[in-house]
């Protein structure tokens, strides 16, 4: 066994067996504007692409740091791409992650979304993925996510997203990492049971043709009803199923996540809701340890 092979069951093992929840520290070129204006940083404070990039590598790099951001409470981080490929203190982010804070590190892959048909986004097409994914292995990541959205129940559109979902996660699988499959159900939808309902349906039919070998994990919108997702959590293909906040409030998407005991938190926003650039390092770290240990309970 190699040494790598090693650390992925090591990782697997963590992944499956472990107490925490997941960081989703991936903001994208998209949303990072608004992730740095929620942490009092307007757009006046950058006047290019690189620029912002960096004050959102720096407030990335606050986190990573904190004292409280550690594997007692902290099974995984999702990075963006960019990120991968940054340094902490002259060392890659990932083996920062899991060297350092023994956090399994995933990358986001997706280039964000198509317009809406049928009532869904699907995934833009991913150009160079091969490449990414030999970069990511080569980083120590240990899987992907790639998200997609559903705003409505209807069946045929759900069900391409679900398919174009699996074809992907085929690939990352022959890749020798593990997809996070993300059909994230709008919390604004007025049919958003329904659409879950079909979701798990789907789901289900995928998982059950998945190859010898392939495992998949799940990130999901936090369901109306508590069980929709049960059997998908169950299912011997899955090693975790994760929940999107959504939008909702720390409060609210903890809360939410209490009365469902198969799924365990994969939070950007609700991790850092409250955190500010002008925060001193005992002001940052007491309101960042604080969003940490309400959503590990919530994650129980």
């Amino acid at each position: 066994m190699t040494v790598q092979s090693q650390t992925f069951t090591t990782q697997r093992d963590r992944i499956m067996s472990d107490g925490g929840f997941i960081a989703a520290l991936d903001q994208s070129g998209g949303s990072t504007p608004k992730a740095l204006a929620l942490y009092g940083i307007d757009e006046s404070a950058y006047s290019s692409d690189s620029e912002m990039f960096a004050l959102m590598q720096q407030m990335r790099e606050r986190i990573i740091l904190s004292r409280d951001f550690t594997s007692e409470k902290i099974l995984g981080a999702i990075l963006f791409e960019r990120t991968m490929r940054e340094t902490i203190k002259g060392a890659p982010v990932a083996k920062v992650l899991w060297d350092d804070k023994g956090i399994v590190p995933f990358l986001k892959i997706d280039k964000g979304l198509e317009e809406t048909a049928n009532g869904v986004q699907l995934l833009k097409p991913i150009d160079g993925l091969s490449d990414t994914l030999e970069a990511a292995k080569g980083f120590g990541i240990f899987g992907t996510k790639e998200r997609s959205v559903v705003h409505e129940a209807n069946a045929e559109g759900i069900e391409a997203v679900v398919a174009q979902q699996f074809k992907l996660a085929a690939d990352v699988c022959n890749a020798g990492l593990i997809p996070i499959i993300e059909p994230e159900v709008n919390i604004n939808s007025e049919t958003k049971a329904e659409a879950e309902t079909l979701l798990a349906e789907a789901l289900l039919r995928h998982l059950d043709q998945l190859d010898e070998g392939q495992e998949v994990m799940l990130k999901l919108t936090i369901p109306e009803e508590v069980d929709v997702y049960c059997a998908c959590a169950n299912h011997p293909k899955v090693l975790r199923v994760v929940a999107l906040s959504g939008g909702y409030s720390t409060e609210v998407a903890c809360t939410r996540l209490t009365k469902i005991p198969q799924m365990i938190a994969s939070f950007s926003r609700a991790l850092t809701q409250g955190l500010d650039a002008s925060q001193s390092d005992a002001e940052f770290d007491a309101k960042l340890g604080a969003n940490i240990d309400k959503i590990y309970r919530a994650s129980l």
